[in-house]
């Protein structure tokens, strides 16, 4: 290990940089104890030692000159010194700590690449298939994004004995069935990528527009997955994880546009497009861009391809429907969806007009697709309001209100209730 240090008088200073080296590589640091340890738990009881050493050392010894790895080690060898002291109850854990000890020396620079793949295991592993997503979800918030349990038991409107509860049992099954931690090879990748892209997809989805309660996005969720997809590219560039990042990025350039002051739900056609991040959807272009060239791209960079053509109109009327729809139409061949369906639904309305809109979405419901969803029901009433059908469109808002969850969609739809029943 580099034992250079950084010469420092004042502890308030060091405490500041050990805040800021928590803040910048714990992340790394629990991601490779993971790795040296091979259990969660005691790699967390580490990081926790290892960080604890720092505050009572490095005021009086320095600030090591490289800190990650100083951590990396002291936190392995508490972690050994735990083991050993456990094993006077349980004479298993001492055979442990003999081979956790045996032939590993001090963490290097040259190590640096390995750290980082390290960051890519715990993503994998966080996120395999044979966790439920709900499970998936809360061991990466908490592991690789270092959210606690009661932020994620807020984001997602859950309490937070139910998600330790989850972090729990995933952790258990890791260790019961031997997951291996590790990225898997090329034979498997893209099924395990998959997986990993659709756990941080859910946790935007979750912030950008939430599927219960009083708000209609979370803005700290949305980032959390927008910064774990930035991680993964760096580690692992691929086509459909730039689509991905695109895709958030350029719904993320709409959110100071997407509520009124009070939090009120604002239509895409209604928004003040001023509002929209034009570097977000310039930075989410370019990935589009170079995703397609790629000619590996997925079903979500065709998501993202279709939010910048309506990111690309500066007024709705400029909106190129033609292309949205035939976009829509690869995303269904690739993906069969009634979701998709019922969102080419609402295009072709717009090319089209409403009728053909409506002729989709009934379809749909007369094969008892999307019965209960009430966007479903929400989009038939907008058709139905467009046609001048009042009486049809007020019972279908009726229904989608019924079904709603979210309140400002809920106020959404009682505001256009009142305006047809007026």
């Amino acid at each position: 290990m580099d034992t250079t240090t950084i010469n420092t008088s004042n502890s308030a200073d060091v405490t500041a940089q050990i805040n800021a080296v928590y803040r910048d590589e714990s992340r790394r640091v629990l991601a490779t104890l993971i790795r040296l340890l091979g259990d969660f738990d005691l790699a967390e009881e580490a990081l926790h030692e290892a960080f604890m050493a720092a505050l009572a050392q490095w005021p009086e010894e320095g600030v090591p000159g490289n800190p990650r790895a100083w951590l990396v080690s002291t936190g392995r060898f508490k972690a050994i010194d735990q083991l050993r002291r456990r094993a006077r109850f349980d004479v298993s854990l001492d055979d442990i700590a003999d081979q956790l000890d045996a032939g590993l020396g001090a963490v290097t620079d040259e190590e640096g690449e390995e750290i980082e793949d390290d960051r890519l295991r715990l993503v994998f592993t966080c996120c395999h298939p044979s966790l439920s997503p709900e499970a998936r979800i809360a061991l990466t918030l908490r592991e690789v994004c270092d959210l606690t349990t009661e932020e994620i038991a807020r984001a997602f409107l859950s309490s937070a004995t139910t998600v330790a509860q989850r972090i729990v049992r995933a952790k258990a099954k890791i260790r019961d069935a031997g997951i291996p931690y590790e990225v898997p090879g090329q034979a498997q990748l893209p099924e395990r990528l998959e997986s990993v892209l659709q756990v941080i997809y859910l946790v935007f989805n979750e912030g950008y527009s939430a599927s219960a309660g009083d708000n209609l996005t979370r803005h700290d969720l949305s980032a959390e997955a927008i910064r774990l997809c930035r991680l993964v590219l760096t580690l692992l560039p691929d086509a459909e994880v730039q689509g991905l990042l695109a895709l958030m990025l350029l719904h993320e350039s709409r959110r100071a546009a997407r509520t009124s002051s009070a939090g009120d739900l604002i239509l895409l056609d209604e928004q003040d497009r001023t509002l929209w991040d034009r570097e977000l959807i310039d930075e989410g272009s370019a990935l589009i861009s170079t995703a397609l060239r790629s000619r590996q791209f997925g079903i979500y960079t065709l998501q993202a391809a279709i939010v910048a053509v309506h990111a690309d109109a500066s007024t709705p009327e400029a909106t190129d429907w033609v292309e949205i729809v035939g976009l829509y139409d690869l995303l269904l061949q690739m993906n069969p969806s009634p979701v998709i369906e019922l969102n080419r639904a609402v295009a072709v309305a717009m090319r089209d007009g409403p009728q053909a809109g409506i002729t989709i979405v009934d379809e749909l419901l007369t094969k008892g697709i999307l019965g209960d969803y009430h966007l479903a029901w929400s989009a038939r009433a907008d058709f139905h309001r467009r046609l001048d059908q009042r009486d049809l469109a007020i019972a279908d808002y009726r229904e989608a209100l019924r079904l709603a969850r979210l309140e400002p969609e809920r106020r959404f739809l009682e505001k256009r209730l009142e305006e047809l029943s007026g």
